[in-house]
């Protein structure tokens, strides 16, 4: 059987993306009740971070733990890749001695090329380009709260990122229509957005954007390693801020989700991440459960997963 990678939501099927958000629905359940489930005793799974991060690290390390298997955190400062080693060489050891490489890092590039070469699975935890994980827990959390999203509309407002990039693949395979908002200059990437056809619409003024939708999702003005922009993007995104009035023109139950770090009173007024509508802590903790479903997907087989 081949190894199957998670570097992007368009790596899995439909179905299986669905069978994962079930799952984890599941999983959450059996953590909530106190239920021991350990289908990973004696895994091992590599993180691999050039960038930091405070969920990412904890949701996985937790995740494998709670599967009854062990993470081993790698910095730059802590491997032969930090120093220079070719990244095929450093797949192929590393993947001799893991069974699952879990990688942060800038360019999707050195991800690409890393899971060709590794002999098991490999997830993006984030790269420049994507965060497909994240959007695991934002569906997560949405099917919680409202059900199905397929069908649904869903509002981009902010800077065509990475994770703009990953909620238009998302739309493509939830089935969804999603609605972005963002100033000329800061559209995501073309190709990534003309593969969704018309699953995707491109707005300049976010009022418009947010009309009738189920959904709303900001995310940060300025990523990691843009530090340099702030000043230029402050601008930019001026009038980008999701406050109540923009929240009004969504539909009366629509939710607000952020996958933070944020900046209140920058991307996002204080009241709308503190209110009601809001459900970035769901969100977050999301990132537990349905990793720990990816992670049993990717590793175990069908017939062998206990529920």
């Amino acid at each position: 059987m081949s190894v199957r990678h998670f570097l992007t939501l368009l790596d899995l099927t439909p179905e299986e993306l669905q069978q994962i958000i079930e799952r984890a629905i599941e999983l959450k359940a059996m953590h909530k009740a106190g239920e021991t489930h350990e289908p990973l005793k004696n895994r091992v799974m590599g993180m691999v971070f050039e960038k930091s991060s405070t969920r990412t690290r904890i949701s996985f390390e937790t995740a494998m733990a709670h599967f009854g298997g062990q993470a081993i955190f790698l910095s730059p400062r802590d491997t032969q890749l930090g120093r220079g080693e070719p990244i095929d060489d450093g797949a192929r050891v590393m993947s001799s001695m893991l069974d699952v490489i879990m990688i942060r890092t800038f360019e999707h590039e050195k991800i690409e090329t890393f899971a060709a070469y590794s002999s098991v699975p490999v997830i993006n935890a984030l790269t420049d380009r994507y965060h497909p994980c994240q959007l695991l827990a934002d569906i997560q959390a949405y099917t919680e709260q409202r059900g199905s999203i397929q069908g649904k509309t869903v509002s981009w407002i902010g800077d065509g990122n990475n994770m703009c990039h990953s909620y238009i693949n998302a739309a493509r395979q939830f089935d969804f229509n999603l609605k972005i908002a963002c100033p000329e200059g800061y559209d995501p990437n073309p190709e990534i957005l003309d593969a969704a056809g018309d699953h995707v619409e491109i707005f300049r003024k976010p009022g418009q954007a947010t009309e009738n939708s189920d959904l709303v999702v900001t995310d940060v003005w300025t990523s990691m390693g843009q530090e340099e922009e702030q000043a230029k993007r402050e601008s930019a995104f001026k009038g980008f801020i999701v406050t109540p009035e923009m929240m009004s023109q969504a539909r009366e139950d629509a939710l607000f989700m952020h996958c933070l770090p944020a900046h209140r009173g920058e991307e996002v007024s204080a009241d709308v991440i503190d209110g009601p509508q809001s459900v970035v802590w769901q969100e977050a903790e999301n990132r537990l459960h349905a990793q720990k479903a990816l992670l049993e997907f990717l590793l175990v087989p069908r017939d062998q997963v206990l529920g």
